[in-house]
């Protein structure tokens, strides 16, 4: 397999994980080719405006499960019939199977108060962030460790949960960890919940077309 092959086996291959946690520790030196591998991401300005939090205190891990547990209940109150079925059957987080979390935040302040690239755009450091945990799914992905993203909490507990300053936005809580394998077919694709678009679905050529 060529270094092209490669890159497109590892972008089809990333899925988001959930059941496949063997709960094994990552090794040090793979965890840290795949954090360096997210920090080399492109950023507005060179702003470089992302953190990551490491977790793997049980206490925490058991924590955070409940809340986003919480958050699943107060989601399913609103579905009912055939959407509250589907995704009663839906697991949507590994966060102690998996054994660590990687929680990604967004510093604005990170580089300066005038960013390259950035005065037009205020988001352009939020994309930047995003970037970096795509590089660390696709890097993860290459080593043979699941990742899941983790989407049902409130801001406002999980960066007091870990800390950060009021001014530092938590994005993601990562699930990271060694996997039984991954999936072929994503889970919300497998159980029912949407199915994936075709691209000639949403290409466009010169205007955008209804």
């Amino acid at each position: 397999m060529t270094a092209l092959d490669s890159l497109y086996d590892v972008i089809h291959r990333r899925r988001d994980t959930r059941r496949e946690f063997t709960g094994e520790p990552v090794r040090p030196e793979v965890l840290e080719r795949v954090l360096l591998a997210a920090h080399a991401a492109p950023s507005v300005g060179m702003s470089q405006p992302w953190d990551f939090v490491l977790v793997r205190s049980p206490q925490t891990l058991d924590a955070f499960r409940d809340h986003v547990a919480d958050e699943r209940e107060v989601f399913a109150a609103g579905l009912t019939g055939e959407r509250a079925d589907v995704f009663a059957r839906i697991k949507i987080e590994g966060i102690c199977e998996s054994g660590l979390g990687v929680v990604v935040g967004y510093d604005p302040t990170r580089g300066g108060r005038q960013v390259l690239g950035r005065h037009a755009i205020a988001d352009a450091g939020l994309y930047s962030v995003v970037c970096a945990i795509q590089n660390l799914w696709l890097a993860a992905t290459a080593e043979g460790l699941g990742v899941g993203w983790v989407s049902f909490y409130r801001e406002d507990f999980l960066r007091e949960l870990v800390g950060m300053p009021d001014h530092v936005r938590p994005v993601a809580w990562l699930c990271l960890g060694t996997v039984a394998e991954l999936p072929d077919t994503p889970d919300l694709e497998r159980y029912g919940w949407r199915s994936r678009s075709s691209l000639a679905a949403v290409l466009h050529e010169e205007r955008y077309r209804s």
